[in-house]
């Protein structure tokens, strides 16, 4: 096939030529889907001699595409999957084969460009090169010299492709900073991370205090286009009512006591970026109505002030309670929620996440001895069988702070059952009756139902609506079956992932 001047188009197939009327550029319809990557543009004010070049290049396996003009040329650079340009020093009138060397170079600067020239000379030669020239060759065109120079500028443009694509499958298999682990609840949750952060969803992330929600949400900004833009987080929970709203949306000099000066909110300060909002069940009602408005005008009014201000951030959410439920019991705007909970994500509880735990505590240890200047290399067999046993209800937070502890008080270089927590070392998992008639091993019928709650809850990933189907009662009575008892045993003890 031979694309000549954007106006004709010939495919051998039989004896048959297909005529293509268009203005300029390459006919999609004409060309072969396998060999779309092997396209070259050939520049030549002279059509004989641009379709001669354009023929050599069919015989080798390439698709040409013969134009008359630079600019016919950089319409189909700019459009098409092209490997390589070959161009005639010398183009009458418009752009020169030099100056569209150096366009190219700008707007594709992985597609080499060929020069074709009558004659070779130093000022030439330099001219070419700092136009951005990958190779030159002399007209009347010798076949041979056209094929090593075709295919070394396509060779070199696959292998950057190539690198391009490598380097691609290593960013996506990367692992998320700080989300150390192999666990398929977490690969789940980082498989998800990959998918969101390149657009602008809202996004909600769940899960336990101490289970990295806010490790989730950088990850989100990291990876997306926002990512050379400012990450702006704030902890609802941590801050009055009064306050809070001046930090989100800013005040005017003026609109408190304290208000000695304009201050922009945290809305403002992540322009062009992300802002986190880290619990935000906790948001009073009030505030949640105001967020809400913010969320559908994308503005916000300063605290004392008359205009709003045009705000242009990524929202993303963080919260360790379920709040289905909270909408259910009046506490969290049902309204609110279905805006910022466009997509979930829930991070698993590290009881949840089998080995990952000793590869956790591997990394804390690795990080204290540095700092410590420690002796302690490693993790004993009975000190690991431990640290698996154990089921981590202050999840990741909890294991490096039990790390750090047993590395302080360890007198070798590995840590032993000894050095860990008493908690930690002398944990049983919650079973059932235990077989045999074992006196010591029976409990309570109330500290039986919470044992199985839990069993099913974990089964479940910690989903309350699934639970509530498997133990055949709603969602209202699982919550009043994990409402502390006599017995002192509440939702806190069956340490359950608040995910809806």
């Amino acid at each position: 096939m031979v694309i000549v001047d954007g106006k004709t188009v010939r495919r051998r197939a039989g004896e048959r030529s297909i005529q293509c009327n268009f203005d300029v550029g390459v006919c999609l319809m004409c060309v072969v889907p396998s060999v779309m990557s092997k396209v070259i543009v050939v520049v030549d004010d002279e059509p004989e001699q641009g379709l001669l070049v354009g023929e050599f290049l069919g015989q080798w396996g390439y698709v040409p595409n013969v134009v008359t003009t630079a600019e016919a040329a950089l319409f189909v650079v700019e459009r098409e999957p092209v490997v390589a340009v070959l161009a005639d020093v010398h183009l009458r009138g418009g752009m020169s084969g030099l100056a569209l060397c150096a366009r190219v170079r700008e707007i594709a600067p992985e597609v080499p460009v060929i020069v074709l020239t009558g004659a070779v000379n130093l000022d030439t030669a330099i001219a070419a090169m700092r136009a951005g020239a990958y190779d030159f060759v002399v007209k009347p065109v010798e076949p041979e010299n056209l094929r090593v120079a075709v295919a070394r500028a396509v060779e070199r443009t696959e292998l950057r492709a190539e690198v391009r694509r490598l380097r691609l499958e290593v960013e996506s298999n990367k692992p998320i900073y700080g989300m150390l682990g192999n666990s398929a609840p977490l690969r789940d949750a980082v498989s998800l991370v990959r998918r969101v952060a390149a657009g602008d969803t809202t996004v909600m992330v769940t899960g336990e205090s101490g289970t990295g929600k806010e490790l989730i949400c950088r990850a989100i900004h990291d990876q997306s286009p926002r990512s050379d833009k400012p990450f702006i987080a704030i902890n609802c929970a941590a801050m009055p009512p009064s306050l809070l709203e001046s930090e989100l949306f800013g005040h005017v000099k003026g609109a408190f006591t304290d208000a000695k000066r304009t201050r922009p909110g945290l809305f403002v300060q992540a322009e062009g970026g992300t802002l986190f909002l880290d619990e935000i069940g906790e948001m009073p009602l009030e505030m949640q109505a105001k967020l809400l408005r913010v969320l559908q005008e994308r503005k916000v009014r300063p605290v004392g002030g008359d205009e709003e201000i045009a705000v242009d951030c990524r929202l993303v959410c963080a919260t360790n309670r379920d709040l289905e439920v909270e909408v259910e019991h009046g506490r969290f705007r049902e309204d609110l929620f279905y805006r910022v909970n466009v997509v979930g994500i829930h991070v698993p509880p590290l009881r949840a996440r089998g080995g990952d735990v000793l590869e956790l505590a591997q990394h804390f240890l690795n990080r204290v001895a540095k700092r410590t200047a420690s002796p302690v290399l490693s993790i004993s067999i009975e000190a690991a069988r431990r640290l698996l046993d154990y089921d981590w209800p202050g999840n990741v937070r909890e294991l490096e702070n039990c790390i750090e502890r047993a590395v302080a008080l360890s007198r070798g270089t590995e840590l032993v059952v000894d050095d860990l927590p008493n908690k930690v070392r002398n944990f049983e998992s919650s079973r059932m009756v235990g077989d045999g008639d074992d006196y010591a091993a029976l409990t309570t019928l109330a500290e039986m139902e919470h044992r199985y709650v839990r069993k099913v809850l974990v089964a479940v990933g910690g989903n309350k609506s699934q639970a509530a189907r498997v133990l055949g009662i709603d969602r209202r009575s699982l919550y009043r079956r994990l409402e502390p008892g006599a017995d002192g045993v509440g939702l806190t003890d069956v340490r359950i992932a608040p995910h809806a």
